[in-house]
């Protein structure tokens, strides 16, 4: 529950969660905090007395919940998201709970409290916690007893009662469904870095994820992985676009949910001390993290014949898995001593529906692996294999391969797997092979896919033909599917891509297309009316009033990050009747010189991070630019800006002599008067010479007359 304290000219008091008390309006000024809110719902009785008379007045809410959080406060940039303690505020306050005080030296302990703040990780419950076992203990063997103790059932030691009662009243207040997802992270080791991609399918195989109308189990298991972010069970890593790649879980918290999967028979792990091996226990969960270079034999006990779920880290077991046909997932992606071998009688495990290996000594699948009726992930990358078995066509339910870029598949399997949701990094390395690409084009629940181009274009007339043939390919790919999400990418010959002439349907499902060092020539006006695009990258030869008219328009546009020549005729202005009124992250990189970039009055209204890239080498690169108009962007709270050119400048102050250094600290003074904003600052050494947009676009042009010819 949380705890409200009102601080006014005159003294008032009530008690802010009994929704049946008459509440008084409050008219003087006054300073509310309301500590950790767990739910927006009271809010909406705890304002009610709550009078703007514009007195100066401030409410404070403290919550745990990015949704909470959003949920209180009436604009996104009023959410202040508290960062982890430093190391040193770290250190203060662990000698400061444990001692009395944070100034005396404790040279006998040697590297043990580091080591023990560099698993707290910033995390004041958790040093807070540590430091009570630690109260008035000088003695250099209890500080080492407690470094033992985090990762080895912390949670049930003495004195960590009231973390364990926090972190409890977090646990519990999770639906049931993430509940169980987030337990399921007991599974990996401490410190993992953990694949968004692989823990939604693992969860998908393990029964965790119900299918809802409308939504695919991946959707719907992307929802429960950003819920347990904003609930701050889990890190984000890798956050790219807004949306974390991966995860990491706070050692502490890692602790309690592996005690709590003890507790409920959930995981069993082979190096889990808490755990009787006995056969009262039906394991169902099985992790083995065996670092030694003996290999495990376990299969032959009764106790295992109920084992659904197997996860090995380190070495492979010694003896084969067919002894427990039941298994639904076995994960072998960090097997690194794997061989083909280990895989020879895979098709036994009729009931297989997650497949995960990743050991570079295994280069072929094995040719029955289409018996595997059930199977709905296959992951094999970081392999050597190089083609699919023709085996895998038979795999109706598969609807999730990760396969390194460049295995091949045999001819006409792609348009075979009907079942096939996502698809990514599929490589096009020949002018045979670019003809695969209108199969996906049948796949009518294909949501995301990679396309990477990485095949040599011949001269001539020859070469066009097969630059011609691509678009066609593309183009129809892009008016025929029901795609959510698909990536572009290294288009050969550098030519850039028409859009014009083909489009989605409407509605349009696409949710993210980011063309990755692909060139288009222009912004096509169908992309304005793409109702659900999120996010955008691409690369336009030159930017235009129109292209920037038309990006604009997307209603739903959250993330845009463009790379270009230049603009059309030397600037690049955006103004407030463009639109942009979803936009959050704007990035934009200007490969050549000579053009200005200016933000005016009213310009983005909700950005909040922008990235520029540009080149400076002298004064006319700029074309005129002074700070960019930046202090228009009444949202912006994060700015960085990376200049390149051909010389070196350590000390890029106001007064030096030269464009950059003026440029910089023109911007780096218009940020520094905006509230809440960060600025960073990066210079490339860039050995070319300056280049002007006219020069760039010159050659473009040349390879777009041969190409139309």
């Amino acid at each position: 529950m949380p705890h409200l304290m009102l601080l006014t000219r005159t003294i008032l008091t009530f008690h802010a969660f009994n929704t049946n008390c008459i509440f008084v309006k409050i008219i003087c000024r006054y300073l509310l905090v309301v500590d950790d809110v767990w739910d927006g719902k009271p809010w909406e009785t705890i304002k009610l007395p709550l009078v703007n008379e514009n007195c100066g007045s401030r409410i404070i809410t403290t919550t745990r919940s990015i949704a909470v959080a959003s949920c209180l406060s009436s604009e996104s940039n009023n959410v202040y998201k508290m960062k982890p303690l430093s190391f040193d505020d770290s250190r203060r306050l662990l000698f400061k709970r444990a001692f009395g005080s944070e100034n005396i030296s404790f040279t006998h302990l040697g590297s043990v409290p580091d080591e023990i703040l560099r698993k707290c990780d910033g995390l004041p419950l958790a040093i807070i916690a540590i430091s009570s076992m630690l109260a008035d203990q000088h003695a250099k063997c209890e500080w080492d007893r407690v470094l033992n103790d985090i990762g080895s059932a912390l949670a049930k030691k003495p004195g960590a009662e009231n973390m364990t009662t926090i972190l409890s009243m977090s646990y519990f207040d999770i639906p049931h469904r993430q509940r169980t997802c987030l337990l399921y992270l007991s599974v990996f080791p401490e410190d993992s870095v953990i694949e968004k991609q692989c823990l939604i399918t693992r969860w998908i195989a393990e029964g965790f994820i119900q299918e809802q109308e409308g939504r695919t189990k991946y959707e719907i298991g992307g929802g429960y992985f950003n819920d347990l972010i904003n609930r701050s069970m889990i890190q984000p890593i890798d956050v790219e676009y807004g949306e974390a790649e991966a995860c990491r879980v706070h050692d502490i918290i890692l602790d309690y949910l592996k005690c709590k999967a003890v507790e409920e028979n959930f995981v069993t792990s082979l190096d889990s001390a808490e755990h009787a091996y006995t056969s009262e226990y039906k394991i169902r969960r099985l992790c083995l993290n065996n670092c030694n270079e003996e290999h495990v034999a376990l299969w032959g006990s009764v106790v295992l014949s109920h084992v659904r779920s197997v996860t090995i880290f380190g070495q492979p077991l010694q003896t084969s898995l067919l002894r427990s046909a039941v298994v639904r997932l076995l994960d072998l992606g960090d097997c690194s001593d794997m061989s083909d071998l280990h895989l020879s009688s895979i098709e036994k495990l009729l009931h297989l529906k997650y497949l995960r290996v990743s050991s570079c000594s295994i280069t072929e699948l094995p040719g029955k692996i289409g018996e595997l009726q059930h199977l709905q992930t296959l992951d094999v990358r970081y392999t050597r294999i190089k083609e699919l078995p023709p085996g895998i066509a038979k795999l109706q339910r598969l609807a999730h391969l990760y396969v390194d870029w460049d295995v091949t598949f045999p001819d006409g399997m792609i348009g075979q797997m009907l079942n096939l949701e996502e698809r990514r990094a599929y490589g096009v390395q020949s002018y045979e092979q670019q003809k695969s690409l209108q199969e996906f084009s049948k796949l009518t629940k294909l949501r995301t896919l990679e396309i990477r181009c990485n095949l040599t274009i011949p001269d001539g007339l020859e070469g066009m033909i097969q630059i011609v043939e691509i678009y066609i390919y593309l183009e129809a790919l892009l008016s025929s599917c029901n795609l959510h999400n698909l990536y572009i990418m290294n288009f050969p010959g550098g030519y850039p891509l028409s859009l014009d002439k083909r489009h989605p349907p409407s509605p349009c499902s696409l949710r993210k297309l980011c063309f990755k060092r692909w060139a288009i020539y222009k912004v096509p006006n169908w992309m304005g009316f793409l109702e659900n695009l999120k996010v955008l990258e691409l690369v336009i030869i030159k930017v235009g009033p129109e292209d920037i008219e038309t990006l604009g328009a997307i209603p739903s546009l959250h993330f845009l990050k463009l790379s270009t020549d230049g603009g059309t005729d030397g600037s690049i202005v955006i103004h407030p009747s463009n639109g942009f009124r979803c936009l959050k992250y704007f990035s934009i990189c200007i490969y050549a010189c000579g053009t200005s970039l200016e933000f005016e009055v009213g310009s983005m209204p909700m950005v909040e991070h922008v990235n520029l890239e540009f080149s400076v080498h002298k004064e006319e690169c700029l074309n005129g630019a002074s700070n960019l108009g930046i202090h228009h962007l009444s949202s912006l709270s994060k700015f960085e800006v990376t200049l390149s050119n051909n010389y070196v400048s350590h000390d890029l102050v106001e007064g030096e002599d030269n464009c950059t250094a003026r440029c910089v600290a023109s911007v780096i003074n218009t940020i520094e008067t905006l509230p809440n904003s960060s600025v960073s600052f990066k210079q490339w050494w860039d050995e070319d010479e300056c280049e002007h947009f006219l020069r760039s676009w010159g050659e473009c042009n040349q390879r777009i007359g041969e190409l139309l010819t």
